[in-house]
């Protein structure tokens, strides 16, 4: 499978050089698939043997679904019958900020919402292992005047704004995202919540302000729910639109833009009806449970995001934040085997803010939109510089600049504390980080990080006890970013 994978990429490579020319100066870090390890890796036989079991292919598409306060990450692939199925659930290691959709720079919070990861976003040079950029921001978000950059999902189990796996996650992840690549998909879906969007949950949180949002993008999770097929997004009115489609008696498709009015469309019977049945009873349920007296979930906890029971049940006063399993109830009892490497020499677990650092409150909603109410299309920022790859891309239509997440880099921050960007460096930042001079290069972690780490089949072993030394005031995330590339020489440097 490895020569399979090495042939297939070698030959990707050279029919994307043979239709581009030579690139011209191109830097000695420009890798190619083909010698990158790491982005080499295969899928593990088990997940094969797993795919065969559901009817799927290795190279079907693929999609991502990500909650927060379960602290669960999705891969769902599609079947031979068309339509998606669940093939794994990964435990997140970390994830940062409060429930609630990133709103500006800094904020560390992670993004809500839907988004579309072409091959331009993924990066295999990455600071943290293996990565791929969200696409924060996407038309929606930059429509409401959000800002923010380089958030990702990545390894090293350390996030200051971003979703953080161990590296063997997200090895395998990467793995799948990159055969549904060479199997013809040109993006994948990925959709991001702040919980699972059950009524229970909705009950809970009613008091939220993030509520009109929540209920904004849950209709796009339902569209998903009762189709099992990845929902077309778009976007008007600074609103979520899900699987519009032109009227009957147009002549053309319609065509959304994300501050603008909406323009006629219809969503086909069969979905509209399906999904408001599952609207109806998801807010017959709510309603009935508010009436019970659930409670209402604390805002404001001053905690900076979660961690999956798993992991903070291996660390020394782990804690899941955020994330269910409370403040670290019931986790001696958990002695399930960890699904990767935890860096305890600098993993940040969540933890209430100390007197220097502020509280991440709640965001405040966009405007609100009633249950069942439509708006806005998926489309990231555009790239601060074309590659090779995301030139060739866009020639032959396997992606455009409306879905590559590159937005433009902010300075290296001054101090550890400082959020710290996850994504690849640009050409400016590798020239900077050349010319600076030993001395003025901020403080990194001692941490050692191995070339290569063993897929999942490896049975990693239990983590050891973290030492008794104190921790000091390094934040995860604050280290330097390496020199990436964006993946321009064709699965060449995907994050």
């Amino acid at each position: 499978m490895i020569c399979r994978s090495l042939i297939r990429a070698i030959m990707t490579s050279a029919a994307l050089l043979t239709a581009g020319g030579l690139l011209a100066g191109c830097n000695s870090d420009e890798i190619s698939l083909a010698s990158n390890a790491k982005a080499n890796q295969p899928v593990p036989p088990k997940l094969v043997a797993a795919m065969t079991e559901k009817d799927m292919d290795l190279n079907s598409p693929i999609l991502i679904r990500l909650f927060k306060e379960e602290a669960e990450l999705e891969v769902w692939k599609q079947n031979r019958s068309g339509r998606f199925a669940l093939l794994k659930t990964y435990p997140i290691c970390r994830w940062s900020g409060d429930l609630g959709p990133k709103v500006r720079e800094g904020d560390r919070q992670a993004p809500e919402g839907f988004y579309s990861i072409t091959p331009a976003q993924m990066n295999p040079q990455s600071a943290y292992y293996l990565s791929f950029n969200t696409g924060y921001p996407n038309a929606f978000d930059r429509a409401l005047g959000r800002t923010g950059s380089e958030l990702m999902v990545h390894g090293d189990c350390s996030s200051r704004g971003c979703y953080a796996m161990t590296d063997e996650q997200i090895a395998e992840i990467y793995a799948l995202g990159r055969e549904s690549f060479f199997g013809g998909q040109r993006a994948f879906q990925f959709q991001a919540y702040p919980f699972r969007m059950t009524p229970l949950n909705l009950a809970r949180h009613r008091n939220n302000p993030n509520m009109p949002f929540w209920r904004m993008i849950k209709e796009g999770n339902d569209h998903f729910e009762v189709t099992k097929q990845e929902p077309k997004v778009d976007f008007c009115e600074k609103k979520y639109v899900f699987d519009a489609a032109k009227p009957p008696d147009a002549t053309h498709d319609p065509v959304f833009e994300a501050s603008a009015k909406c323009p006629a469309y219809v969503i086909p019977d069969e979905i509209a009806d399906a999904v408001r049945r599952k609207q109806q009873e998801d807010d017959a349920e709510v309603a009935r449970l508010v009436a019970k007296g659930t409670p209402m979930a604390k805002l404001n906890t001053g905690i900076d995001g979660g961690m999956n029971k798993i992991f903070a049940a291996a660390l020394p006063n782990g804690d899941t934040g955020l994330s269910d399993g409370g403040h670290g109830q019931a986790l001696s009892l958990i002695h399930e085997r960890l699904p990767g490497t935890i860096p305890i020499a600098h993993v940040n677990p969540p933890h209430a803010p100390t007197s220097d650092e502020p509280v991440v409150a709640a965001a405040p909603a966009s405007a609100p939109a009633p249950a069942g109410q439509p708006s806005a299309q998926v489309a990231s920022a555009a790239p601060a510089s074309e590659g090779f790859f995301s030139s060739f891309a866009r020639k032959v239509g396997f992606g455009s600049a409306d879905t590559t997440a590159s937005t433009p880099p902010t300075p290296a921050p001054a101090k550890p504390k400082v959020e710290a960007r996850h994504g690849a460096t640009t050409h400016r930042e590798r020239s900077a980080a050349k010319s600076a001079k030993p001395e003025s290069r901020p403080e990194t972690r001692q941490a050692a990080k191995p070339a290569l780490k063993p897929s999942l089949e490896a049975q990693n072993k239990p983590a050891a006890p973290a030492p008794a030394a104190s921790q000091g005031p390094i934040v995860a995330g604050a280290q330097p970013i390496v020199p990436a590339n964006s993946f321009d020489s064709r699965f060449g440097a995907m994050q």
